[in-house]
């Protein structure tokens, strides 16, 4: 044969594209099958035509008659697809011209196969590398494809479908339906077929994999070979560290051990002849038995190997002693593949830790040493695969624990740790290899060249342009970035490989094969140079784990189970990444299934990892929360009893409680290796936190993932939901932790939470202002779950105590009071809820002040009670100065009493405000001085002559941090919604004179008695005051009216009404006279619209002095013990 026929072969050329078309069209039928094939199949992605019931005579027709289809005389059985036949081309015409594609990639095949047979090549995986991969490559497509097809259940109905439809449609079928139906009966029974169609080519295909007999029996051994050799091990020859490493069959050595095993038991499969043609055959295809039970066709599609093979075997003549050997295989298999691989794993963790620590320290052994981190990604990638799918299909089986390994995660960990440190090293790569190429690489071969007994010219031409190619590199090109490209070099090696491994080549590479061994180890020195990343895939690509969810998805909770391995488990989010690679472009419809897969487990796992994180979290702050609450005063009564019963040598009852330990003792422990809880959450906690901090981001397909964001999310809503757990609120019981309390507890998970800092890249001041600042101060959280703010206005606006407590109008005394009206509780919850909740709790209080107010501008009830005495009100207002007539008039008036409840209980709520905004001052005052000051100033600024929309903006600002006001500005907008202003401000005026002429009433109260060590009044009509003066500022200012001139009207009627108390002889009626009259002295107080003068002239001050003086001497005599 002359050498340029050899050259229009192209054999190459051939074997690259078919490759490629081969696997895209594989990748199709996949899909068809997957979304036409049987149980596994979504009807949604099914056209509407062929889930109508109508349609189902026609696919029985069809299927019974394919494909002898005669649509001209089988017009009664294909109506319904004659109606539909615009729609059937157009939904199944992808899938008919797919298996069209499928029919031409055979012919091609065909083709191929018989033109290598004619030209007798030659195949040595260990010399031409390239062709023997690709030939074998293409054979194992080739019987993937036909073996996936005869799995499609609904091929027939397919294409017979759309050929019905096309020939009613065109008049004619289409050009290759008959050829197409041939072939799909042909391989019904496709493995039978298979062993006819590669009958004659048994030579090519025995001599390609005999030459791997040598490499799998040297890559397929146990672990404790490996341990033997040190493999993957830089240390074991500390002295020749520094060598490159090398290898005569370079390629070989990364090339994958699934991968091989495939070619050996599909190639024997569909050329069985060659088992009894050579011992070595036998040897190698028992060896590839013995490893696995499923081999991988396409993705999740794997051949039960066994099974398959010993159907075949049984099936033809002279094989009994193959199908004997296969059950001993079977048997092997069943037994100890298990065993062996979970060796394999368990040395690959050791070795490849080693490796990555080594490489990582010293990133410049990467350089000669890059074979074996791309050898260590090959033996790992191959053992996950195995695991993996074995895990998915081996479902019976007697030693479950050889199919799940809760340490899978610690190999996909250190093959991203690989991953990542060669691309980060990319620059050592680079450097070293252009000198290796350029100083040795092109030594050798132009040696190697010169030393040829015979080089013919084309040859010759194409080595020299190798050499001349390698050695015009240089460092400078790295130093600048220069973007290399090998491709056309290993191109045209490739083609040289075809060219020279024909039976009558001038230079043979058989005889050759120095030529092809320095070839190999230069393509893998230029893929370092130029296609790092497709080396780094043909190594590590871990993309078909997409398709099993199920097994992936065990072994991540498996490894959320073992502690040792949460630092790993970033792992398969990060796995994730990979997925993307599945795509391919002849099959452009997978994506969005693809992606949505891939999105939907990445989630899943760091959902879970976060969530997992969180609980930690979460224990580990109620823990310091337990620590922090022992340290309580509340707690030390127990301790401060001890102490004074041991000075006056009283002893405890031994029926007590038991002894309570004291804060502190959790700290000391005799042996340091008895671990506390404690101890164990921080410990899971700090492998977490590694595992989520390892990588800020991952990109899944076109989405970039945060995994710290997903714990900052879960721990936003956990801790939002411990805080508010914290308040312990029952609604029934209306029982409520101390606001003091809670915010211990607040101190205590924040001072955890910000210490997280040290653990994971978590913005935990953000988390806690936003959820402990932000969110607990308005009513409802971001999840619209309730608040403390919620909780708290709940429970101290629902009222359950207004007139049942004693408000202390001077909180800081010594005198006992109710928690819920401290100081120190009013400040914790300035605290906790902030200005914006004491706002919502002032809107709130300012409700029960005004009740239902959308009609009037005064409260429902009292503006009731003076309407019904609207007309003995007013001649009360205009008789100030007639005691008598007075006097006769309020008899008059009916629930007087009721009047002076409820303004009590107005002056009880705004008393309450008033002590949650000296709270709220006093915080704000601490945490933010810089504006106190200016906002005080705005106060000082206002006077009676400044605009009144200007005045409340200023009283807003003023009351949202605190500071009190001459009009309260919340309580005039709530009372802001009268209909009738005239009515209203008579309403309002009125109601002023009823309060005035009903004290002398609250001195029959026999409660109404002045409590000097309290200052107040025990029935709290002290509240009165402040009642009075803010309502009648915030009604007289809705009505524009000057505030100062109705308070005087007040204190004259109020003043005439006590003064009246003087001449009432039932002593029942004035019994505590001496003690109200000294309200008149709390509302001057209050107020500054009124001064001691203005009382000075309706109230003479030696009454109230007097009044005082009674009071204190009442309050002494009844100190007095009686005897």
């Amino acid at each position: 044969m002359s050498l340029p026929s050899v050259y229009q072969n192209k054999f190459a050329e051939k074997l690259s594209i078919l490759n490629e078309r081969g696997r895209g069209v594989l990748v199709r039928i996949y899909n068809i099958k997957k979304v036409w094939g049987g149980t596994c199949s979504d009807p949604k992605t099914r056209p509407s035509f062929l889930c109508d019931k109508a349609m189902e005579p026609s696919i029985k027709f069809i299927n019974k008659k394919f494909p002898n289809l005669d649509v001209r005389s089988s017009t009664q059985h294909l109506g319904p697809v004659h109606k539909d036949k615009g729609d059937i081309i157009r939904a199944l015409g992808p899938y008919y011209y797919s298996f069209v594609d499928v029919l031409e990639f055979r012919d091609h095949v065909y083709e191929l196969l018989n033109t290598i047979d004619a030209n007798q090549c030659f195949f040595d995986i260990n010399i031409n590398y390239d062709f023997t991969k690709s030939y074998l490559d293409l054979i194992v497509t080739y019987v993937s494809l036909v073996l996936l097809l005869a799995r499609t259940e609904d091929r027939r109905v397919l294409i017979g479908m759309y050929h019905c439809a096309h020939e009613m449609s065109h008049g004619a079928s289409d050009s290759s339906f008959a050829r197409l139906g041939q072939m799909v009966l042909e391989y019904d029974h496709p493995l039978k077929k298979l062993t006819e169609e590669f009958g004659p080519h048994t030579k090519a295909v025995t001599a390609a994999l005999l030459s791997l007999h040598f490499l799998f029996a040297r890559r397929n051994q146990g672990s404790d070979q490996w341990r033997n050799d040190q493999l993957l091990s830089l240390l074991s020859s500390a002295g020749s560290m520094l060598s490159p490493a090398s290898s005569d069959t370079m390629a070989c050595e990364y090339l994958s051990l699934e991968v091989m095993e495939r070619w050996i038991l599909i190639g024997f499969l569909v050329c069985p002849g060659a088992l009894g043609a050579s011992p070595q055959c036998l040897e190698l295809w028992r060896l590839a038995l013995q490893g696995s039970l499923y081999i991988t066709l396409l993705r999740d599609e794997a051949l039960q190997i066994h099974k398959v093979t010993e159907e075949l075997l049984s099936s033809l003549k002279g094989y009994g002693k193959r199908v004997a050997d296969l059950k001993e295989c079977k048997e092997h298999a069943v037994a100890h593949s298990g065993s062996l691989h979970r060796g394999r794993r368990l040395y690959l963790r050791g070795a490849v830790r080693e490796l990555e620590a080594l490489l990582e320290d010293q990133p410049g052994l990467l350089g000669p040493k890059a074979l074996f981190a791309f050898m260590a990604l090959s033996f790992c990638r191959d053992e996950v695969s195995w695991l993996v799918r074995h895990a998915e299909h081996v479902t019976k089986t007697k030693t479950p624990e050889d199919y799940a390994d809760s340490h899978i995660a610690e190999i996909l960990f250190l093959m991203e740790q690989l991953r990542s440190l060669v691309r980060r090293q990319d620059l050592v790569l680079r450097r070293y290899h252009v000198q290796y190429l350029a100083r040795f690489d092109a030594l050798v071969l132009s040696e190697i060249i010169q030393n040829l007994s015979v080089c013919p010219e084309e040859e010759s031409i194409i080595l020299s342009s190798f050499v001349s190619s390698l050695s015009s590199l240089s460092d400078k090109g790295v130093d600048e970035k220069e973007q290399f490209d090998f491709t056309a070099l290993r191109l045209d090696w490739f083609r040289l490989q075809a060219y020279t491994s024909v039976s009558k080549a001038v230079l043979p590479l058989s005889t050759n094969p120095d030529v092809g061994r320095i070839m190999n180890l230069i393509v893998f020195h230029t893929k370092l140079l130029d296609s790092l990343e497709d080396l780094l895939a043909e190594t590590s690509d871990l993309s078909d784990l997409c398709f099993f969810p199920r097994p992936i998805e065990k072994m991540f909770v498996a490894t959320m189970e073992e502690p040792s391995m949460l630092r790993y488990s970033i792992a398969f989010p990060l796995l994730c990444s990979h997925f993307s690679r599945c795509v391919h472009p002849m099959c452009p419809e997978e994506y969005p299934q693809l992606q949505a897969a891939a999105l939907g487990m990445c989630n899943k796992f760091l959902e879970e990892m976060a969530r997992q994180t969180c609980a930690c979290i979460m224990d580990s702050c109620a823990e310091q929360h337990n620590l922090s609450e022992q340290l309580l005063p509340k707690h030390c009564a127990s301790t401060v009893s001890k102490a004074r019963n041991k000075k006056t040598l009283k002893h405890p009852s031994k029926k007590g409680e038991p002894e309570r330990e004291k804060p502190g003792a959790e700290s000391q422990r005799k042996d340091r290796t008895v671990t506390t809880n404690m101890d164990k959450l921080h410990l899971v906690l700090a492998e977490l936190s590694l595992s989520l901090n390892h990588v800020p981001n991952i990109s899944v397909f076109e989405h970039t993932v945060t995994p710290a964001q997903y714990l900052s999310s879960h721990l936003e809503t956990r801790f939002s939901k411990a805080i508010v757990a914290m308040a312990c609120y029952s609604q029934p019981t209306q029982e409520v932790a101390r606001p003091s309390e809670v915010l211990v507890g607040l101190g205590s998970y924040i001072t955890f939470i910000q210490s997280l800092t040290h653990y994971v890249g978590l913005d935990t001041t953000r988390i806690s202002s936003a959820t402990s600042s932000l969110q607990q101060t308005q009513p409802r959280d971001c999840q619209g779950e309730q608040t403390l703010t919620t909780i708290y206005t709940n429970w101290w606006s629902a009222g359950c105590f207004w007139g049942h407590c004693g408000f202390v109008p001077i909180p800081n005394c010594d005198v006992p009071i109710p928690w819920y009206l401290g100081p120190i509780e009013m400040r914790a919850l300035a605290e906790l809820i902030g200005p914006y909740g004491m706002k919502f709790m002032s809107g709130q209080s300012h409700f029960w002040v005004v009740i239902n107010c959308s009609q009037c501008r005064v409260p429902p009830l009292l503006q009731k009670l003076v309407n019904e005495n609207m007309d003995t009100l007013v001649q009360l207002r205009s008789s100030p100065c007639k005691p008598e007539q007075m006097a006769a008039l309020l008899p008059r008036l009916s629930s007087a009493d009721n009047v002076l409840k409820r303004m009590t209980i107005i002056g009880e709520i705004l008393s309450f405000r008033a002590m949650a905004q000296q709270g709220l001052r006093e915080v704000f005052s601490h945490h933010c001085p810089f504006l106190m000051g200016p906002i005080g100033c705005l106060t000082d600024v206002v006077t009676p002559d400044t605009d009144i929309q200007v005045t409340l903006s200023i009283f807003e600002l003023a009351s949202a941090a605190g500071i009190p006001c001459e009009i309260d500005p919340a309580l005039v907008n709530v009372l802001a919604d009268g209909s009738s202003p005239e009515e209203d401000y008579k309403v309002s005026c009125l109601l002023l004179v009823f309060v005035a002429v009903s004290l002398p009433l609250l001195a029959s109260d026999p409660m109404s008695i002045y409590n000097t060590e309290m200052d107040g009044y025990n029935n709290n009509i002290h509240c009165l005051a402040k009642a009075i003066i803010h309502v009648s500022a915030a009604l007289f200012t809705l009505h524009n009216k000057n505030i100062e001139t109705h308070l005087k009207e007040f204190l004259l009627l109020a003043s005439m009404s006590l003064l009246q108390l003087g001449q009432e002889t039932d002593k029942l009626r004035s019994r505590n006279r001496d003690a109200v009259c000294l309200l008149m002295q709390l509302i001057v107080a209050e107020s500054s619209f009124l001064t001691v003068d203005m009382l000075e002239t309706c109230f003479p001050y030696v009454l109230l002095r007097n009044a005082y003086r009674e009071v204190c001497r009442e309050s002494l005599l009844n100190r007095i013990p009686p005897h």
